[in-house]
């Protein structure tokens, strides 16, 4: 009797599991190191001036400097925001009725609305962070012009990266209709959901490490 074949777990994060279940792929482990892997997306002028982040020195302040304390306040009404509108969008709501003739173009049109409204709050935080690190201290000044440096290097490929998730949601959303039951759409919307709020949660990431450097520094301050 011949046994059915067992897909390899994926391990990642959870943006990248739900991507590869719906993408029917098995994911392999990486071939290289992470460093080497972000070596790829450096050129030597990226490298540089990374380079020069990591060795300077920034100079203590000699006057008493106060960091804002409600950032990550702001931070916090930030990310619901986004995962209210995400919870709670219309057409992602299980009681909304289809369409006689589903299409997925409104889907597309959402999910690329959510991107981009994910990628100018981010941004943002990411700016007012790195301000009130650069005012922290010296050590916490270095980490800002660190992350300035990685986010022009990695932004790019990062937004070449996520702008591909719409197709891979088309693809599933033509499956799912061919299957013909009679719930395949609610079933796709509660995926398009998960991989949304999955891929908010990687966007935070670099506003989540800042922000835990900047508690940090109030907290031994």
């Amino acid at each position: 009797m011949a046994q059915a074949t067992l897909r390899p777990t994926v391990r990642g994060p959870t943006f990248i599991r739900l991507l590869a279940r719906l993408a029917e792929l098995d994911v392999a482990a990486p071939g290289s190191s992470l460093p080497g892997q972000l070596g790829q997306w450096l050129d030597w002028k990226h490298a540089l001036s990374l380079a020069a982040a990591l060795d300077s020195r920034p100079a203590a302040s000699e006057d008493p400097v106060t960091v804002p304390d409600d950032l990550p306040a702001e931070c916090a009404r930030a990310r619901e925001t986004l995962l209210a509108a995400l919870r709670h969008d219309p057409l992602l709501a299980s009681d909304t009725p289809p369409a006689d003739e589903p299409d997925f173009a409104p889907y597309r049109q959402l999910y690329l609305a959510r991107q981009r409204a994910a990628q100018a709050t981010v941004g943002r935080l990411r700016g007012r962070l790195r301000d009130a690190l650069m005012a922290a201290s010296p050590e916490q000044a270095r980490l800002a012009e660190v992350d300035a440096v990685m986010e022009v290097a990695l932004t790019p490929h990062e937004h070449g990266l996520l702008a591909k998730v719409p197709a891979l949601l088309e693809r599933r959303f033509e499956s799912l209709r061919r299957t013909g039951q009679p719930h395949w759409h609610d079933a796709f919307r509660r995926e398009m959901q998960s991989v949304l709020l999955a891929e908010l949660d990687l966007r935070f990431q670099p506003v989540d490490a800042l922000l835990a450097a900047l508690c940090t520094t109030q907290e031994s301050a």
